[in-house]
């Protein structure tokens, strides 16, 4: 049986602007975006290449905005990652090279916390 994590939700204060900074800074694709009705607005946004999604938005989860930490993510090359990144707006840090991989890490405007992932050479 297989077990797939495909959602995962980021808790944010203001949907418009994490919207716009996952969009238009990080670069994931806007998927949906339901506003059902006063207390319920679903948005879920898929980074490029992943099978794994991020929902945010009002009344869907409980957590306090900013308290999501270490999401990781695998990329191909974390100097690119990190470069665009940078080149859109978003502080990251110098990336941290390591025998198990290559690092980059950054925070949305609520302080959730990401780690960007380059995997080392397989033998």
């Amino acid at each position: 049986m297989d077990w797939k994590i495909e959602l995962i939700f980021i808790p944010v204060a203001d949907v418009d602007r994490a919207k716009a900074f996952y969009v238009d800074q990080v670069g994931f694709h806007a998927d949906h975006d339901q506003t059902v009705n006063s207390q319920l607005r679903f948005v879920q946004l898929t980074p490029p290449g992943s099978a794994c999604s991020i929902a945010f938005g009002t009344g869907i989860t409980q957590m306090t905005p900013g308290t999501q930490q270490g999401v990781q993510v695998v990329v191909p090359d974390a100097a690119a990652a990190r470069r665009h990144l940078v080149e859109h707006g978003v502080q990251a840090s110098e990336v941290d090279d390591q025998p198990w991989g290559k690092f980059v890490t950054f925070s949305d405007p609520d302080g959730n916390g990401w780690i960007l992932q380059e995997l080392p050479p397989r033998p």
